[in-house]
C-alpha cells in the first residue's frame, strides 16, 4: 500500500500567517494601551537611581584604599597634605604612598556645613518674603519684572558673583559690617564666634553671604510660583474673618504651600552644598583650616577639591586623588542625608491642615 508523503510547507508560507497576525495585534493592542510609554517611562526613571549608584560604587571603590589609611581621624584632623612627592614611597596598613602624606576633612565638613546654614539663614526669610510680595502686593507689570530679575539672577555664572564678592562685596563687610557685628556681640561662648578680627574680606561670613545670593533666586522664584496656585477663596475668606495680611500668609498661604517650599530650600541647600568656584574665591584657600571665627578663611569639600586636584595628579601612589575621592564621598553622603531629611519633613508638612478655631 502506497503512503503519502508529508507536505512540507516552506517558511514565511501561508503556515506562518496566523502567527504574524498575531504579533501585529498584540503590537496594535500594547499601543492602543499606552504600554510603550509605560516602558519608556519606567527605564528613565531608573536611569538616575542607576546613575547615582554607579557614582557612589565608583567612588567607594576608588576610595577604599584612603579609607583604609585615612581611618576614622579622617573626619577629626584637620590637616591635608600630601606629603613628600618626590621623596620615595612608604607603605602603611597595606597602602603605598609619599612620607609625611596627612588627610582629614574636618575643615572641609565645618566650612561646608557653616556656610550652606548662614546661606539659608539668610536667604530663605528674603526669599519667602519676595515671594509673598511679589505675589500679593506688587501690580503685575513690576511683579513681572522683579520675577524677570529673579530668574536672570538665578542664571548668573558662579564665577561672576564669586570675583564680584572676592573684590568688591568681601572688603565691604569686612571694612564696614563685621567690625560693627563684632562690636556688639556680648563675650559669651555661642556669639563669641561672631567677635575677634574680622580679615579682609574672605572667609565664612563672606562666602555664606555669596552662597545667600546664590540661593534666593532658586527659593523665591519656586516659592512663587507655588503660592500662585493657593486658590483665591481661602485667603479671602481668611481676611474676611478678620485675618490680618501677615496673619493670612502664616496660618494659611504658607501652610497652604508648605510641602513645596521644603522642597525649595532643599535645593537651595543643595545649590549651597555643591557650589565650588564662587566658595573658592571668596573664602581664603585655607585647606584643612577650621576657623576660629566667622570671619576667618576656611574652605569646604567642594572647594578643596577643585583647589587640589591638579597637584593630586602629581601623587604618583595615587592616594591624594583617592583622598580626593573619600573626600568626595563624605559630601555625598551629607547630601543624600539632608535629601532623605527633607523628605520626611516634606510628608509632615504636607499632612497639615489648615487652622481651624481662633481667627476663623
Amino acid at each position: 500500500m502506497a503512503t503519502s508523503a508529508p507536505v512540507i510547507r516552506p517558511e514565511g508560507g501561508a503556515g506562518s500567517r496566523p502567527l504574524s497576525r498575531r504579533v501585529a495585534a498584540a503590537l496594535r493592542s500594547a499601543i492602543r494601551t499606552g504600554a510603550p510609554i509605560r516602558w519608556i517611562g519606567g527605564a528613565g526613571a531608573l536611569i538616575p537611581t542607576l546613575a547615582l549608584g554607579f557614582i557612589l560604587v565608583v567612588l567607594a571603590i576608588k576610595a577604599l584604599p584612603a579609607i583604609q589609611y585615612n581611618g576614622w581621624g579622617f573626619f577629626t584632623r584637620s590637616v591635608w597634605s600630601q606629603g613628600g612627592l618626590y621623596s620615595n614611597p612608604v607603605t602603611t596598613h597595606g597602602v603605598t604612598h609619599p612620607p609625611g602624606a596627612s588627610y582629614g576633612a574636618l575643615g572641609g565638613i565645618v566650612g561646608t556645613l557653616g556656610t550652606s546654614a548662614i546661606a539659608l539663614i539668610v536667604a530663605v526669610p528674603v526669599a519667602i518674603g519676595t515671594a509673598l510680595v511679589v505675589v500679593e502686593r506688587l501690580p503685575r507689570r513690576i511683579a513681572s519684572a522683579v520675577g524677570m530679575f529673579l530668574e536672570l539672577l538665578a542664571g548668573i555664572p558662579s564665577v561672576i558673583v564669586g570675583l564680584w564678592g572676592a573684590v568688591t562685596f568681601g572688603p565691604f563687610i569686612a571694612h564696614h559690617i563685621a567690625p560693627w557685628i563684632s562690636s556688639i556681640m556680648p563675650d559669651v561662648p555661642p556669639l563669641r564666634y561672631f567677635s575677634g578680627n574680622t580679615g579682609n574680606g574672605q572667609g565664612m561670613l563672606v562666602s555664606g553671604l555669596v552662597l545667600a545670593i546664590m540661593v534666593i533666586p532658586i527659593v523665591a522664584a519656586t516659592t512663587r510660583d507655588l503660592i500662585r496656585q493657593v486658590p483665591i477663596l481661602p485667603r479671602e475668606g481668611a481676611i474676611a474673618l478678620g485675618m490680618s495680611d501677615m496673619e493670612c500668609a502664616r496660618r494659611v498661604t504658607l501652610p497652604w504651600v508648605g510641602g513645596g517650599i521644603v522642597g525649595a530650600v532643599v535645593l537651595g541647600l543643595g545649590r549651597a552644598l555643591g557650589e565650588t568656584m564662587a566658595v573658592a574665591m571668596t573664602s581664603g584657600a585655607a585647606l584643612g583650616s577650621v576657623p576660629g571665627n566667622v570671619y576667618q578663611t576656611m574652605t569646604t569639600i567642594a572647594a578643596t577639591v577643585v583647589q587640589t586636584v591638579d597637584t593630586a595628579f602629581l601623587d604618583s601612589t595615587g592616594l591624594a586623588l583617592r583622598s580626593l575621592a573619600e573626600l568626595c564621598l563624605v559630601l555625598m553622603v551629607i547630601t543624600l542625608g539632608t535629601n532623605v531629611i527633607a523628605r520626611l519633613l516634606v510628608r509632615r508638612v504636607s499632612g497639615t491642615a489648615l487652622p481651624v478655631g481662633r481667627g476663623l
